[in-house]
């Protein structure tokens, strides 16, 4: 148990001496990560755009899908049996 009480941990599972050496390092690489991916100066305009055009072309494709001749008639055929179901 003593052990246990002489290596204690903060929340982040940081050691109480603050460490240097290879912990220390790989801390700080965490960190400039972090910040790395904080930092977004004006990139949300261009990803709003090119999800809207994303969404589109799927939107577009779907409706090409259902639109044609077989899906349409598949469902045709499951709306008419749903609505002919005897209760």
């Amino acid at each position: 148990m003593a052990k246990h009480d002489a290596a204690r941990q903060d929340e982040a599972g940081r050691g109480e001496g603050g460490g240097t050496g290879r912990g220390a390092r790989l801390r700080g690489w965490w960190r400039a990560r972090r910040e790395a991916a904080r930092r977004d100066a004006g990139m949300t305009t261009s990803e709003y755009a090119v999800g809207t055009i994303a969404a589109a072309a799927f939107a577009a494709v779907l409706y090409k899908i259902v639109t044609s001749g077989a899906v349409s008639g598949a469902l045709e055929s499951v709306i008419g049996k749903a609505l002919d179901a005897p209760f």
